[in-house]
């Protein structure tokens, strides 16, 4: 019995690494995107808005939440950008962050 349980909690710690590795890619993605999306705006404190576009993804599960806060902030900025334009950033991004992260982790 006691192999089944240490099989039991090696799974368990397994996957709770897992959640806490997608967590990370997903912070750095939308940070990426925040990024992105500053460029774009002129936005000269860079780093504290792509922040603030991390700080964004609390508020629900998803990405509507990035997503609605990027889409008003370049549209109050005057920069035109559909929201299918956004998730294709986000999608580009998400392979990027993945890299970053493994980099990051290795050393």
């Amino acid at each position: 019995m006691s192999s089944f349980d240490d099989r039991e909690r090696a799974e368990e710690a397994r996957y709770a690494m897992d959640q806490q590795s997608q967590m990370r890619v997903t912070a750095r993605r939308n940070k990426l995107l925040g990024l992105w999306a500053a460029g774009l705006m002129g936005v000269t404190e860079a780093e504290a808005y792509a922040k603030s576009v991390v700080v964004a993804d609390l508020e629900e599960a998803g990405d509507g939440d990035v997503i609605r806060k990027v889409l008003a902030d370049l549209s109050a900025a005057g920069v035109t950008r559909t929201e299918a334009q956004i998730k294709e950033e986000l999608a580009r991004l998400l392979p990027v962050a993945r890299e970053e992260i493994a980099r990051d982790s290795k050393g």
